[in-house]
């Protein structure tokens, strides 16, 4: 399917590896250019790297963490005029409810639903101006169901969800469209991190952890980066201008709802 995108311009958060960079490719392979930011420069420039070699698209870097002011600062200065927003950052860490305090609580809404919210603010008002624009947030699946370790991401995440249900109907007449991306576990640090804390609770194997993770999911497997970025790339096509608004699962079936 041609997604009628090439010639676009996308910046992507968080995309020298995981989901982040999944979308990037999804996003490149469909013509678009892009402002690639993560932390890490070394990982960030050798994704570049290759979605250049692979794709042909124009790729900038930014180096920087877009939760600080001083990141996002340098990110939103590369990327003005973008006509698609993917945002992403890492989960907080897990624990227990009664581990986490007011700070704790400040640097995950400033992760996962500040941040997000402040590069929608900067950068949707030029979409709006040109009658076409496309936002898709990662989130996860804890805002249907919430994850009793993940409590801090369930707050947060939550929080940036009910922004976008406001947020995504007042612009939507603009030609701009908001919608999350709701991943459940997939192949990426973030699962090694969350199966390294059940190895070290439990005294297994990594192999065991990741056997009893997978028999919770019906699909009976951990998720692509490539599946999930190939989902993000249709939100963001010209096909999904009447996707408005909605929490889309990528999560093989794990959250046992009827909606």
């Amino acid at each position: 399917m041609d997604l009628g995108i090439k010639g676009k311009r996308a910046l992507v958060c968080a995309s020298s590896k995981g989901l982040g960079l999944g979308c990037a490719r999804a996003l490149a392979e469909a013509g678009v250019d892009l402002v690639m930011n993560a932390r890490g420069a070394e990982a960030l420039e050798a994704a570049a790297a290759a979605i250049r070699a692979d794709y042909g698209v124009k790729v900038d870097t930014v180096a920087a963490d877009v939760t600080t002011e001083n990141g996002r600062t340098a990110v939103l200065n590369a990327a003005q005029g973008v006509d698609i927003l993917v945002t992403n950052a890492g989960g907080p860490p897990p624990g227990l409810w009664s581990d986490w305090d007011r700070d704790d609580f400040i640097r995950a809404l400033d992760a996962n639903m500040l941040t997000p919210i402040a590069l929608m603010k900067a950068l949707m008002p030029a979409m709006m101006d040109r009658g076409w624009g496309r936002v898709v947030n990662i989130t996860s699946q804890s805002v249907k169901a919430p994850i009793p370790q993940l409590g801090l991401s369930n707050a947060a995440r939550t929080g940036l969800t009910g922004y976008v249900a406001g947020t995504a109907r007042q612009v939507a007449g603009k030609g701009v469209t908001i919608n999350n991306l709701l991943p459940g576990i997939h192949a990426t640090d973030r699962a090694d991190a969350l199966d390294g804390g059940v190895v070290k609770a439990q005294g297994i194997t990594l192999e065991e952890a990741r056997t009893r993770r997978a028999a919770t999911i019906p699909a009976g497997r951990y998720g692509t980066s490539a599946e999930f970025g190939a989902a993000c790339a249709f939100l963001c096509s010209v096909h999904a201008g009447f996707i408005v608004g909605q929490n889309i699962l990528l999560d093989g079936g794990a959250t046992n709802a009827t909606i």
